[in-house]
């Protein structure tokens, strides 16, 4: 990869037009109701911007309202186009999204490096858009910030978990865990589904997530498994659907936003 990973889906998830993408997210964090305290770490969604980016907002405004300085976001998703084993690290120095470049946090990836479960990959981070789209609302949310970038394949909780754990050593880091819920069953099946998932995401019940729950739901189980040892609680901000926000009620995708502190 080339030391600046360029956008691969503006135009398509989101404008890439800066001036046509700041103006919707700021409609979507004014919209947004929620208090203003700052979380230690987050689940989002990630679908294309008309469909979830209303349900992201009600994490990502809580961000914005409560002024807390993080100095360095770990994000993670899952790999929609690429089969790996672990989690996928990137070489690049900075992600690019039409408002500017997003650093790298180089040092933390050298950190993870001396674990087992991480590898420097960088083509399952070339077109995944599950951790891309959160980027936008990060540089409207945050200042002065770096990102750790990593794209969840075949990894259990625990190894999961072990990454969060070597990284999220104070409340200047950020966990946000990208996912969406259900896929494409009809409004009722849907809303009835997601509203189990959502029981077990406040819960912290990891063992029971199944992958038709949460397409990232690895990543999702190992944040839970760190909440459970290290005494964090679960609380949702919004839960909705495609037939909600943008879409017929025939096949929906389901998303929901969920903070923890």
């Amino acid at each position: 990869m080339t030391a600046t990973r360029q956008p691969a889906v503006a135009g398509s998830f989101y404008p890439a037009d800066p001036q046509e993408l700041r103006s919707m997210l700021e409609r979507y964090l004014q919209a947004a109701s929620t208090d203003d305290t700052a979380p230690r770490a987050m689940i989002a969604p990630h679908a294309g911007y008309i469909y979830s980016g209303p349900v992201a907002a009600s994490g990502y405004a809580r961000l914005l309202r409560s002024g807390h300085h993080y100095r360095r976001v770990v994000l993670l998703g899952p790999a929609h186009r690429v089969a790996f084993k672990g989690l996928a690290a990137t070489s690049a120095s900075a992600f690019a999204t039409p408002l500017g470049d997003v650093a790298v946090d180089r040092e933390a990836i050298e950190t993870l490096a001396r674990l087992p479960q991480v590898h420097e990959l960088d083509e399952p981070h070339r077109l995944e858009h599950s951790l891309e789209v959160h980027l936008p609302f990060l540089q409207l949310t945050l200042k002065d910030f770096s990102v750790v970038p990593l794209v969840v394949g075949d990894a259990s909780a625990e190894e999961v978990c072990e990454v969060i754990e070597a990284l999220c050593t104070g409340p200047d880091t950020l966990v946000i865990v990208s996912s969406d819920l259900s896929h494409y069953h009809d409004y009722e099946t849907a809303t009835r589904l997601d509203s189990e998932t959502t029981r077990q995401i406040e819960q912290l019940n990891y063992q029971r997530l199944a992958y038709d729950q949460a397409c990232g739901r690895n990543p999702v189980s190992g944040l839970l498994l760190f909440a459970q040892r290290h005494g964090l609680s679960a609380t949702t901000l919004d839960l909705r659907n495609s037939g909600d926000t943008a879409g017929p009620r025939d096949q929906v995708v389901g998303y929901g936003t969920y903070v923890f502190n």
